[in-house]
């Protein structure tokens, strides 16, 4: 279960761009939850009316996991490219969630038939790569695409390919994430 703080870093990150007085002390984060220093990989989530908003992370650890949520989170409300900066207008009606990653191992199939039996449906975040494609889904995506085929068929066409990238025996990593979500305005700042 993940610790609350994780929303509270998030939502002050964002804060923090409208108003200086937010300002988050990562020595007294690090000292109260010394996990937050340890590598982690997150993702963080913007829903506004239950619509994706914002969604930027990382697949691979490559800082402390504090790090990581406060650009993230920085990320996924000024910098996602498919939506225009968040305002203030839209705090009431945004959900806010962050998702840690477990590394991503290599997931062995034989063809296609193989690899859609050994998809977990709602346990699986998937990576796949070949060439110059890559995309990935977090396990959250099954609440959309609620069967291996539909998972797979769409994440190819988020890493700018289609589905008969699967005839070409592409890299293929799976993932489990832990989440925690509330509404914006119920999360209270550092």
């Amino acid at each position: 279960m993940l610790d609350k703080v994780l929303l509270r870093i998030a939502k002050s990150s964002i804060l923090s761009q409208f108003d200086s007085s937010y300002k988050i002390d990562r020595e007294k984060l690090i000292r109260d939850f010394p996990y937050l220093a340890k590598n982690g990989a997150a993702f963080v989530t913007l829903h506004y009316d239950h619509k994706l908003r914002g969604c930027i992370g990382s697949i691979i650890a490559h800082q402390s996991l504090l790090g990581d949520i406060i650009a993230n989170a920085r990320s996924a409300a000024f910098r996602d490219p498919r939506f225009q900066p968040l305002t203030t207008d839209e705090f009431s009606y945004l959900n806010l969630e962050v998702s840690v990653l477990s590394e991503p191992e290599l997931l062995e199939y034989e063809d296609y038939a193989d690899l859609l039996t050994k998809v977990r449906p709602k346990v699986d975040g998937l990576i796949v790569k070949h060439g110059a494609y890559q995309g990935t889904f977090l396990p959250q995506v099954w609440e959309e695409l609620q069967t291996p085929q539909e998972f797979l068929e769409h994440l190819s066409y988020k890493a700018g390919a289609n589905p008969s990238l699967y005839q070409q025996h592409p890299t293929i990593y799976r993932y489990t994430v832990d989440a925690i979500e509330e509404k914006f305005d119920e999360i209270l700042p550092l």
